[in-house]
This record gives structure tokens, C-alpha cells and sequence, in this order.
């Protein structure tokens, strides 16, 4: 179990790695060494209020990821922005990792880790204890029905 730390509006606040996922390919497919993936280490907010992965554009850039596109993100303010999306960012956290879209944010300096970066590493968020944890620590849990 992973203890947190409490962020504003019952947010938790955990450290994530992610990963430009095209270099990873490459390393295990011996077409690049292991030292050669672009990678970091970033806090994250956990908030399953929201859908997807939220990076900072420093850390795409950093990772060297393309934009793919464009989305449309609205605001708790109600106002709404277009904002770059890229592909093949791998995340990892609590030794669990995936491979995600993320919405580019111009000013963040952490990620923001949604629900379905948590659907797709079975983690579960406890909010009274604070802490983040893995459904099964055995393993994934894959629901078909």
C-alpha cells in the first residue's frame, strides 16, 4: 500500500514515472540501450473526478513526444481551452505501468492521473486512509462481465 499525501479537495499527491513508450520498444528490441529511454519522475494527482492523464508540457517535451492532435478540455470555471494530446506516454506507478494518451498542459509542473489510468493499472484509491493500492497485490484483476 502506498501512503500519500493529501492534496486540496481530497486529492492525493503520489510520485509516477513516465516514459516516452517508442523507446522502450526500441531498448527491449536491443535498438537502443536501456539508459537511452527518456523518462522522468513526477508528482502526480491522483483525481478520479477526472478521465484521462494530464502532463506538463515540459515533460512532453522532455520526452520527446509528438502531438497527435488536439482536444477540447473544459474547466471547473467553465471556461474551456484546445490543448495538444499525445500518444504513447508509458506511466508507471506502484510497479504497475500502461500505455496512455495525455492531454498537454502549458503551465502544470505535475501530472494529473485520471480514471482511466487507474481503471487500466487496477489501483484503487482509499480515501479515508489516504493511501493508493492495488486491488490484488497478486496481480491484475480483469473484469469481462
Amino acid at each position: 500500500m502506498l501512503k500519500v499525501q493529501e492534496e486540496k479537495m481530497g486529492r492525493l499527491t503520489v510520485d509516477l514515472v513516465v516514459a516516452n513508450n517508442q523507446d522502450v520498444q526500441m531498448a527491449e528490441g536491443g535498438a537502443i540501450s536501456a539508459d537511452k529511454i527518456r523518462q522522468t519522475q513526477l508528482q502526480g494527482v491522483v483525481d478520479t473526478g477526472a478521465a484521462c492523464l494530464v502532463i506538463p508540457k515540459a515533460t512532453a517535451d522532455q520526452l520527446g513526444l509528438k502531438p497527435s492532435g488536439e482536444v477540447t478540455v473544459p474547466y471547473a470555471d467553465r471556461r474551456t481551452a484546445q490543448r495538444l494530446l499525445v500518444e504513447e506516454v508509458r506511466a508507471e506507478l506502484m510497479g504497475r505501468h500502461g500505455t496512455f494518451k495525455a492531454v498537454v498542459e502549458p503551465d502544470r509542473t505535475t501530472a494529473r492521473i485520471g480514471a482511466i489510468v487507474l481503471e487500466d493499472l487496477d489501483l484503487l484509491v482509499d480515501c479515508q486512509k489516504q493511501t493508493l493500492r492495488p486491488r490484488d497485490p497478486g496481480g491484475y484483476v480483469a473484469e469481462l462481465e
